[in-house]
């Protein structure tokens, strides 16, 4: 990600590509290119002044012309020299990072070395220490801020860009409420993933993500949670997943664990939200086009957060090359279907005086806000917001319950304590499994990190100076794993730091504040449908551990590997084996 622009030089494709700016913002390039154009400027009026008094008579079209061109081709040479200035300096920095990175995704993990704060190089900053670690990114930079003073440090960014890690409460609460109006998504942020994700909620700052939030938070009041848990969470349960399951214990058949989850959680969202049934989980083992393009433009999206120059990735769009290329093709895919399911909800609202029920869809279009590229980006949106989170967050659960049998035993006794299908009220109730969920949250977040630009010059509580343009990042992974949070025993699984035990002999849940426990952010941008998250995942829990155990297939010792695409994932998937569980139990 960039900074904001301190000042740009705009240099154009002629030609191929006349409406396609290619910006070099960076302060140092500037530098360089005031250096070079002087010097040029210099050559330039000596030459023209030397080509006028040899070659120039007033009545011959032939010097004129000939005068013209030689001023022409210099002149050209002043505008485009600063690109050349600028590969020559870069360029084999480039080639560097370009061949390395192929093997990005082969890295073995690193053996384990002490954790020091990585040190900083002229021009490339500490992009080296990061470029080392290959896919562990996530787990380093938390390692970084465990042992930074205040659990934050600042991350110096090739071009001498910043880049502030944190994972102290003080500093979460500051930035995402205390000084929310400073920090915003921003520039850099936005122009990143405005290609994916356009204009849509998680992509948009002041009025448009206010207006979205606003129209959105009518769908999640406890009449529309209690619909979503009785009827479409329950519907996708009985009739899709849990077929699928027992299908799996009877053939003892290997399920990818992070893509069945994913599937179930697309339906759910796309049920709820837009009152369009994708059947998604129903459909044949093999993905759909729009599955692979979704999973390909997230990817790549986020990707070009970890260019060494950014203008890398620009180049590479403006020439339609490479991974931008597939990018392209990805986002025109996920578009069409996002289109499709807006072209078929404006039908039906035309056709239809009044509907059943109004999703967050019709909302939206009944709102005036009915231009279909906008309405697409938001339904983009709130797909990644119902798909990818909330399945995330079920894989790396039932990772951690099958290290944990204890856990596991005491969460299957609560539910058979309720109906054999639980209602809302009794699945609001389930509260040591709502505390385990937040416990593999804390260790595993869906969104492990998060980022926020600064609009002004600010200090932050710890005293740590941020300027203008500064990324300031809650490292929500990390947080999860400090000592002076959780204690000691931060690195064990144990529902029972969220709840205490009463003399009746129930539990009560105790909730972390959320600047501790930034999972869901906070503030202002504090997630809408964290309960109805929580409802999802408390109704599947308790459907599947009724009827099955689900087995990893990994072999003893091995860990799976912890990464992020906007989202967390479980790297290579989650195979598992299902078993039926005896009914005794």
């Amino acid at each position: 990600m960039q900074t904001s622009p301190m000042r740009t030089c705009s240099l154009h494709f002629l030609h191929a590509f006349p409406l396609s700016p290619l910006s070099l913002s960076d302060p140092s390039f500037t530098i360089y290119t005031q250096i070079f154009n002087t010097n040029i400027s210099n050559k330039l009026r000596f030459k023209i002044n030397l080509v006028h008094t040899q070659k120039f008579t007033p009545n011959s079209d032939f010097a004129v012309t000939k005068l013209s061109k030689m001023i022409e081709i210099p002149l050209s040479l002043e505008h485009i020299a600063p690109l050349f200035l600028f590969l020559s300096l870069v360029l084999p920095l480039i080639f560097f990072f370009f061949s390395s990175s192929r093997n990005d995704n082969k890295e073995a993990a690193p053996t384990k070395q002490p954790v020091t704060i990585p040190k900083s190089y002229p021009l490339i900053g500490s992009y080296l220490a990061l470029k080392r670690i290959g896919n562990r990114r996530i787990q380093w930079l938390s390692d970084v801020v465990q042992i930074s003073p205040a659990a934050t440090f600042t991350f110096r960014r090739p071009l001498g860009r910043l880049q502030v890690f944190t994972g102290n409460p003080a500093t979460v609460e500051h930035i995402l409420k205390t000084r929310f109006s400073n920090y915003q998504k921003g520039y850099s942020f936005i122009n990143t993933l405005s290609d994916f994700l356009g204009t849509g909620i998680f992509n948009a700052d002041g009025n448009t993500w206010k207006f979205q939030r606003q129209v959105a938070s009518h769908e999640f009041n406890t009449k529309s949670l209690r619909k979503f848990v009785e009827h479409v969470v329950d519907a996708e349960l009985s009739d899709h997943l849990l077929p699928i399951m027992a299908s799996a214990a009877q053939q003892d058949q290997t399920l990818d664990f992070q893509d069945i989850l994913q599937r179930f959680a697309f339906d759910n969202i796309c049920k709820i939200a837009f009152g369009f049934d994708a059947e998604y989980l129903a459909s044949s083992g093999e993905r759909s086009k729009f599955a692979v393009a979704y999973e390909e433009a997230t990817e790549i999206s986020s990707k070009r957060f970890r260019e060494l120059f950014p203008f890398v990735w620009k180049v590479k769009r403006a020439l339609n090359i490479g991974s931008e290329k597939r990018l392209r093709i990805a986002v025109k895919e996920v578009h069409e279907f996002a289109k499709n399911i807006v072209r078929e909800k404006k039908r039906e609202l035309k056709e239809k005086e009044s509907l059943e029920s109004v999703d967050m869809l019709s909302r939206f279009l009944s709102s005036g806000h009915s231009d279909e590229d906008f309405v697409t980006d938001i339904v983009i949106s709130f797909i990644l917001a119902g798909k990818d989170t909330t399945s995330a967050a079920l894989t790396w659960f039932f990772w951690l319950l099958s290290k944990n049998p204890r856990v596991e035993k005491e969460i299957v006794k609560e539910i058979m304590e309720k109906s054999e299908a639980p209602v809302y009220d009794e699945v609001k109730h389930m509260l040591y499994t709502h505390a385990a969920l937040c416990e593999s949250m804390r260790l595993y977040p869906p969104v492990p990190m998060d980022t926020k630009e600064a609009v002004e010059d600010d200090v932050l509580p710890d005293g740590t100076v941020v300027k203008k343009g500064t990324l300031v990042t809650y490292h929500v992974y990390a947080m999860g794993r400090l000592e002076s949070i959780w204690g000691e025993d931060w690195a064990e699984f144990k529902p029972e730091r969220w709840l205490e035990k009463l003399e009746s002999g129930k539990w009560k849940f105790v909730a972390k504040d959320s600047f501790t426990y930034p999972v869901f952010q906070a503030g202002p941008r504090m997630c809408l449908g964290k309960d109805m998250a929580f409802m999802q995942m408390q109704s599947v829990v308790a459907g599947i551990l009724r009827r099955f155990a689900v087995v990893p297939t990994v072999a003893e010792g091995v860990e799976p590997n912890f990464i992020s695409f906007l989202s967390s994932q479980m790297e290579g998937g989650f195979p598992v084996k299902i078993i039926e569980r005896e009914t005794s139990n």
